[in-house]
């Protein structure tokens, strides 16, 4: 049996605690506020017949391990949860209608651990923020411990509930980011056993400090009947778990640092010491995955802060794809002439200022120092005409690296990241120890001074390579290597904090081999993201469009190059890619004239007018599946309805991309845009972007997209 403790609500989400009257466990169920009576009470049967879920998971070392076969497979719900002593959660609520429930667990044997749950009308998700406190005399080693956990899933079930559960997770690589894989639970054989003894579990996650590679640090569960699906993101950026369990009939989910059997994680609480797992981002709608992760990654916003020129959503020139990492004043100077006048309000000057050398091949990085035969006047006379050309100055660094062209830090041994007592090498990279304070004050020279004294407005922050399993903490030979990676990459966040607490007008794009770093943590601190590094790709737009579940798209910018072989017609496919996010040229400086310029002026013009959109917006997908990123088939269309409340009101952008062997006429629903009342805006297209020949039309909800073929970019704005 199961008693409610407490139950709240905020927004469209009501939180509601329980506890098992056999076990004591007092567990979290989420689930949308239109379940509830008019009375407030839940009008729903919540499921009572299967195993509460704890609100913390952990096991320290010393306890028993799991049983059912569990060794090697999951740590979950060791006898360090079976010790636990769970209080009644204590909801408080501010004047700003931001509800924080605390809920405190006790150890016998003397530590307890803190579970905050908090809601609040800024989001449409909740963050837990989980918590242990050693009030003990004796330290405590922890080699696994949740940032969050789910339970009794689906609540709106009982039994086994056959073929009813789909786990969804994002398979991502270098490229190819943020695939969606969606999967019946039974297909990954998560069900109970006869007796219900074994315990399936499937953990993934990433390892390393690319926390978006393999796996996007997210998972969702759906109940197709009852028509609800519930999303849950670990935010943190070195190595992550999340499993889905199950024992019995209901479903778990839980995620947090890799665990010991996962990422070589262990963790020694001291008498007196706190440790505060990284904070998970959770999201519970009525309907599919796609509403579940744009709530998740929608809740970043609450935290973006950034100087009211991006308010607009600018767009970016980058010179990568120009010069290939080899810019020089005179490149620069000449793309200045061939892009100021399309509207572009930030010049970014990417990899090799401080090098000759194409940078596929270099590895000059750790003294940053101008190279004198590319600017001969150093950089900033650059950055003095960028300005004047009216736009805002932009330079790349990767300051986490030392590489091997500069001897004078890759052999710093003092300074570097160490595993098996050895600097930890991979290719021509190694790693600044970001702990150490001598390492923070070298950067804030080579970095915050720098930027400072150059006037730059803008800096692309790229991150080439990944730690691994971890690294060792000096003066502490006991910490474990995957302890060693948490505090590393927390290191480095906060140097990011200082970077933005000294110059707080810096715009900071993240970047990471493209997309290996799209956690939140990180899109709190940077105001973009590069998308990818798919620069000039067919998938390109199937990509964007996988951001929109990981990331706002306000914060994704997206290539759009242009070349001088390629016909102009091509420039709608590229320019309707980056309406899915930030529009970002490149490419060849002179390229952008004659015909060229009227398909990019107009496409400037059009971003402009979809920018409140591309903000503030709730995006749907449309098209058959595709398989190959490679070779991409068919079509894509995403409609993007503007969110209520916003200058987006009552608007709706559609993106449509064909591939290869696509249709010559393609027709799109419009009858769920706008919460199903299609009749209010459906009779007006505003404008539309396309080459000639391609034909729109809008009727009965319908809009129909003539004339096509393989690789055209059309869009629309009704």
């Amino acid at each position: 049996m199961r008693t409610i403790l407490l139950q709240t609500t905020v927004g469209g989400t009501t939180a509601v605690y329980r506890r098992d009257t056999e076990t004591g466990i007092v567990e979290l169920l989420l689930v949308p506020a239109d379940v509830l009576g008019d009375d407030g009470s839940i009008d729903a049967a919540l499921r009572d017949d299967c195993a509460a879920e704890s609100l913390v998971q952990a096991k320290i070392i010393g306890d028993d391990y799991p049983f059912g076969f569990s060794q090697g497979r999951t740590m979950r719900n060791s006898q360090t949860v079976a010790r636990m002593e769970f209080g009644k959660p204590r909801a408080l609520a501010d004047d700003n209608g931001v509800t924080t429930v605390t809920t405190r667990i006790d150890d016998p044997r003397g530590w307890h651990y803190e579970h905050v749950l908090t809601m609040t009308p800024a989001s449409q998700a909740v963050e837990i923020h989980t918590s242990v406190v050693n009030d003990s005399a004796e330290p405590i080693t922890f080699e696994m411990l949740s940032s969050f956990t789910l339970g009794s899933l689906s609540p709106f079930a009982t039994g086994l509930d056959p073929e009813n559960l789909t786990l969804h997770r994002m398979r991502s690589t270098w490229s190819a980011e943020g695939r969606l894989l969606s999967q019946p639970v039974e297909d990954l054989e998560l069900e109970p056993s006869w007796q219900r003894f074994s315990a399936n579990s499937v953990r993934f996650g990433s390892v390393g400090s690319f926390p978006v590679r393999e796996w996007v640090p997210f998972v969702g569960i759906t109940d197709r009947r009852a028509g609800v699906t519930w999303a849950a993101a670990t935010t943190h950026a070195s190595s992550w778990q999340i499993e889905a369990y199950r024992r019995d009939e209901g479903l778990s989910l839980s995620g947090g640092i890799a665990d010991r059997e996962f990422g070589q994680w262990t963790h020694t609480v001291k008498p007196g010491e706190r440790f505060d797992a990284p904070k998970a981002v959770l999201a519970v709608v009525r309907g599919d995955v796609n509403l579940a992760a744009q709530a998740v990654a929608g809740n970043v916003r609450q935290y973006v802060r950034t100087p009211e020129s991006e308010n607009h959503l600018p767009i970016i020139f980058n010179e990568f794809c120009s010069t290939w990492g080899v810019p020089t004043e005179k490149s620069v100077l000449e793309q200045l002439d061939a892009v100021k006048a399309l509207g572009v309000e930030y010049f970014v000057i990417d990899a090799g200022w401080f090098d000759d050398t194409a940078f596929e091949s270099a590895s000059r990085f750790g003294k940053w120092e101008v190279s004198k035969t590319a600017f001969p006047h150093g950089l900033k006379p650059v950055v003095d005409a960028i300005h004047a050309a009216g736009m805002k100055a932009g330079i790349w660094f990767e300051f986490e690296i030392a590489g091997r062209q500069e001897p004078d830090c890759f052999n710093r041994t003092e300074w570097l990241l160490t595993r098996d007592g050895l600097p930890i090498t991979s290719g021509n990279r190694r790693w600044w120890d970001m702990r150490n304070p001598d390492v923070r004050d070298y950067l804030a020279h080579k970095v915050i001074d720098m930027l400072r004294d150059n006037g730059f407005d803008y800096m692309k922050v790229d991150y080439n390579d990944t730690i691994g399993v971890g690294c060792e903490t000096p003066g502490d030979p006991d910490a474990s290597l995957g302890d060693g990676l948490y505090s590393q990459i927390q290191a480095s966040q906060d140097f990011f904090r200082r970077i933005r607490r000294e110059l707080p007008d810096l715009m900071i794009e993240i970047c990471a081999s493209g997309g290996h770093r799209l956690v939140q943590s990180f899109m709190e601190i940077g105001a973009m993201a590069s998308f990818s590094d798919a620069h000039e790709c067919d998938e390109i737009p199937v990509i964007a469009a996988n951001m929109h579940r990981m990331i706002l798209p306000r914060q994704s910018q997206i290539w759009a190059v242009v070349r001088d072989e390629e016909p102009a017609s091509k420039l709608y496919y590229q320019i309707c890619s980056g309406l899915l996010g930030r529009l970002c040229f490149s490419g060849d400086a002179n390229a952008f004239s004659g015909e060229k310029n009227d398909v990019i002026h107009g496409g400037v013009d059009f971003y402009r007018a979809a920018a409140p959109i591309i903000d503030h917006g709730v995006s749907a997908w449309h098209g058959p599946a595709l398989g190959s990123y490679r070779h991409p088939r068919g079509w894509q269309a995403i409609v993007r309805r503007g969110e209520h409340g916003t200058d987006a009101q009552g608007r709706t952008l559609v993106v449509l991309h064909t591939f290869h062997d696509a249709p010559e006429n393609v027709t799109i629903s419009l009858d769920d845009v706008n919460g199903g009342d299609a009749a209010g805006f459906a009779d007006v297209i505003a404008r539309a972007f396309h080459r000639d020949g391609i034909d729109v039309t809008l009727a009965d909800g319908t809009l129909t997209v003539s004339g096509l073929t393989d690789f055209d970019g059309v869009a629309v704005l009704l």
